[in-house]
């Protein structure tokens, strides 16, 4: 492969890997704070496992996620100089933004929320993991204003070899961003559902005795994935509405997993609307069922990252949609073998940490709701009742 093309695979890989943790932080968020809710509401000692449990494996893949999506920080400085001078005062304001909602104000409220357990008023306790959420959205919502400016340049004007914002609610209203982006929150929601789903699956399918637990956490999974892939597939489709004009036309690259992800899509929809929703009462007791839901559970991975590929490699061969080219974009200077050197050490290192973040959540579910260390009282130490669930 020559330099360019090495530097897109560079790029594809290091965003594919980052984009797993991603998508399930986007998922496991919401449910982890519903289920905070009905226990602030509630005081049911099952509703506190379940926030405790399904939390600590949040937590987990939050703390992993942080660290490649450092490594994405050094994407644009290395191989993309080109479009950081051509288009940085625009496409650097939504980066910055995402910066400091996510490793600011979302961090902020996660450590308050991991920290303040047993130690915050309840209600101020479970305001934090509502934050955590909301930031996690705006995160994500900068990230989608980034890459569909990326798709259609909107609000900017060319002065001389720049590009300048002029108008940023142009921005906020971008065509390409308006279904994307609830399109992405469906995908997130689906993964976390599913995730759930098939832990409880395998639990369950081992006899487990915490039998209660795994039952109400899979029917919220497959309520939260019936909601999920319903956005998802109704979002995804809107998203051709937006779609300029010629870009996928004789494009292979984009077309195959754009077909993968709509065939995949449709079938897990039919199987999760009209299979998984009418038998939510059966399906934790016929074990059965239990190796099936196991098997879909890396499907929504599969599925978000085919949409990335065929989003981002149907604008080929535009960085910026009929304004910058990829090769224009690409930092000059650049060999073989230093993106070569740069693409087997950034996607070691996020692979290492994809293979981590696995090993860790899968030893969670293993080991059930026992002994959880997130809200666990220190030794020698008590919480005021005033301040407990």
């Amino acid at each position: 492969m020559d330099v360019l093309e090495l530097a897109r695979t560079q790029f594809a890989v290091t965003g594919s890997l980052h984009f797993l943790f991603v998508v399930l932080t986007l998922g496991l968020a919401p449910l982890v704070a519903i289920m905070n809710t009905r226990w602030a509401m509630s005081g049911n000692p099952l509703h506190e496992a379940m926030t405790r449990f399904w939390g600590q494996i949040y937590v987990v893949n939050y703390a992993l996620g942080i660290v490649t999506g450092l490594v994405m920080e050094f994407q644009f400085g290395l191989a993309w100089s080109g479009l950081s001078h051509y288009a940085g005062d625009v496409f650097g304001a939504p980066l910055a933004m995402e910066t400091l909602v996510a490793f600011f104000l979302e961090s902020t409220f996660l450590g308050l929320w991991i920290f303040g357990w047993g130690r915050l008023p309840r209600w101020a306790h479970l305001a934090c993991i509502w934050l955590v959420t909301l930031t996690a959205y705006a995160s994500a919502f900068y990230i989608m204003l980034a890459n569909s400016f990326l798709q259609n340049p909107v609000g900017s004007v060319a002065r001389g070899d720049r590009l300048e914002l002029v108008d940023f609610g142009a921005l906020l209203t971008n065509k390409s961003l308006v279904f994307s982006f609830p399109h992405v929150i469906g995908a997130g929601l689906f993964t976390g559902a599913m995730v759930l789903v098939g832990a409880s699956a395998y639990q369950l399918r081992r006899r487990t005795e915490h039998v209660e637990f795994f039952t109400r956490s899979l029917r919220t999974g497959v309520v939260a994935a019936a909601i999920g892939i319903f956005v998802t597939t109704g979002f995804g489709y809107a998203q051709f509405a937006g779609v300029q004009e010629g870009k996928f036309n004789d494009n292979v690259g984009a077309a195959l997993p754009l077909g993968l992800m709509i065939e995949f899509g449709q079938l897990l929809a039919l199987v999760v609307l009209f299979v998984m929703l009418p038998m939510i009462a059966v399906l934790p007791r016929w074990r059965w069922t239990h190796p099936l839901l196991m098997l879909m559970t890396p499907l929504p991975f599969v599925l978000a990252i085919m949409g990335w590929l065929a989003r981002e490699v149907g604008r080929q061969p535009w960085m910026i949609w009929e304004k910058l080219t990829v090769a224009d974009a690409m930092s000059p200077g650049l060999t073989s073998g230093m993106v070569t050197a740069s693409l087997v050490g950034f996607a070691g290192v996020l692979g290492l940490l994809a293979v981590v973040d696995y090993v860790l959540i899968a030893r969670i579910v293993r080991r059930g709701p026992r002994d959880v260390a997130l809200g666990a009282v220190p030794a020698g130490e008590s919480r005021s009742p005033a301040l407990s669930y």
